[in-house]
């Protein structure tokens, strides 16, 4: 998939570019935090917002779950987080909670394929492009089912209600996000790092209900803007 993108069974996060020229004086080396999660700058990728990298304490939480909750323009989405599946992914989460880095962002993208049906947030500058300006490594799921529409079984399912982190290859988690409203089949490369509570399903049901936005070159489209502007307004 395009960068940022959800191809019909990957979803992306951010920008893989090719090698160029060598520079003529070394540039200083990014800035790694020294816990375990080891979330590094990119400086490459600046942060759309400004922010700090998130703090990484030697004992990063790992038990019980945190609820935080997207104040959207259509409705709450409360979400669980879950730190014994992910807690180096919870931690930046709630970091980027904390310094207001989604609030007044958009969720870019609705994709409504057979089989990934997802609505992507977390970029500030709403193009699908953005992030935080550092980068951590995966926390990947190894108990999912097999999903049912994909015979080589590499495909799992991403049930209803999932939480999980966008991203552009391995290790390369930032601020980007998908909420899943329905199961869909995908490769276990995916962070998933807790899971949509009941009135939030409501409210992604009504984005989903709404469609993609049409456009000129695509009437019917099934990727792309969500018809129903979905707005974050605050993220608690």
């Amino acid at each position: 998939m395009a960068p940022h993108r959800i191809a019909v069974t990957v979803l992306t996060a951010g920008l893989l570019l090719g090698a160029g020229a060598a520079p003529a004086h070394a540039a200083a080396s990014p800035e790694v935090t020294k816990g375990p999660c080891q979330y590094t700058e990119t400086p490459d990728e600046p942060a759309v917002r400004p922010v700090p990298l998130p703090r990484d304490p030697r004992h990063t939480p790992d038990r019980g779950t945190v609820t935080t909750t997207l104040i959207t323009n259509l409705g709450l989405i409360p979400l669980t987080l879950d730190r014994a599946q992910a807690p180096c992914t919870v931690q930046s989460f709630l970091h980027l909670v904390r310094h207001r880095f989604y609030n007044r962002t958009t969720c870019h993208r609705l994709t409504a394929y057979p089989t990934l049906k997802v609505l992507q947030c977390g970029d500030p500058s709403g193009t699908g492009e953005g992030g935080p300006g550092y980068r951590y490594r995966d926390e990947l799921p190894t108990d999912l089912p097999p999903a049912p529409t994909d015979p080589t079984g590499e495909r799992k399912v991403y049930a209803r209600g999932v939480l999980a982190m966008a991203n552009a290859g391995p290790d390369t988690n930032g601020s980007q996000f998908f909420l899943v409203f329905a199961d869909s089949a995908l490769r276990p490369n995916y962070t998933i790092f807790g899971g949509v509570r009941p009135l939030g399903l409501r409210t992604l049901d009504r984005i989903a209900a709404g469609g993609v936005a049409p456009t000129a070159e695509d009437p019917a489209p099934v990727d792309g803007t969500p018809a129903l502007r979905t707005e974050i307004c605050l993220a608690i």
